[in-house]
């Protein structure tokens, strides 16, 4: 029983880290947000409303810079003002912006918070027992291969949630009749709004598939859906 100790602790650690940080990030979101008043984009969600049956699709713009969306732990739904003010200054269309909506709408539907809790305790067991192996062949490398291995291990899991979740917006955003070319033009943008450069980046290491890689695998959905 005592072997296995570290790997409990590890394990009951990554549920207490989860949840605090879970807590942390309710009260900033409770703190940092209001609710999204804008007309156009609350039509556009009442139509992706009436898709899934449910009365309306509340989404809050939470007050950062960062161009972004999230669902929240709870299952809220967030735009940053960074990408809001894209909206408002005409970089990113109203369409475009209820695609990241219907993305997120994806994660809560799919349960991807509650499973990465999940994933995230079984990570940190998995590496605390594979840095303990590794220990006994490589003294002092045995924590840093582990490290590298869990951090391949969870970009693929994200990947994977990213795919789910792009799939889910797809069919949301057809049936709405809002279509899938604005999900897609959005995903050109996404590398010039963020600032952001993964072409240095093996593609394992990403945390979101590339842009070519989510664009073809939208249409590789429509062609099956016959959209």
């Amino acid at each position: 029983m005592l072997k296995f100790t570290p790997i409990l602790l590890a394990v009951a650690y990554g549920i207490l880290m989860y949840r605090l940080s879970a807590w942390r990030l309710g009260r900033e979101l409770d703190e940092k947000s209001t609710e999204l008043a804008d007309p156009k984009l609350r039509a556009l969600t009442a139509e992706m409303a009436k898709v899934v049956d449910i009365p309306r699709i509340k989404v809050h713009i939470y007050e950062v810079e960062p161009v972004n969306g999230l669902a929240a732990p709870d299952g809220r739904i967030f735009i940053t003002r960074g990408f809001f003010q894209k909206y408002r200054d005409g970089e990113v269309s109203a369409e475009e912006l209820a695609s990241v909506i219907a993305h997120e709408l994806g994660h809560v539907a799919l349960g991807h918070s509650r499973r990465r809790m999940i994933d995230f305790s079984g990570q940190n067991a998995l590496r605390t027992a594979l840095a303990m192996v590794l220990s006994r062949f490589i003294p002092g490398l045995g924590p840093l291969i582990a490290n590298a291995a869990m951090s391949m291990l969870m970009a693929r899991l994200s990947r994977s949630d990213e795919y789910e979740a792009d799939a889910y917006a797809s069919a949301l955003l057809i049936k709405a009749g809002i279509g899938t070319s604005p999900q897609k033009s959005l995903f050109e943008k996404l590398q010039t709004l963020t600032g952001a450069n993964g072409a240095s980046s093996p593609a394992w290491l990403l945390s979101h598939p590339k842009t070519p890689e989510r664009i073809a695998a939208i249409e590789a959905n429509e062609a099956k859906w016959g959209a």
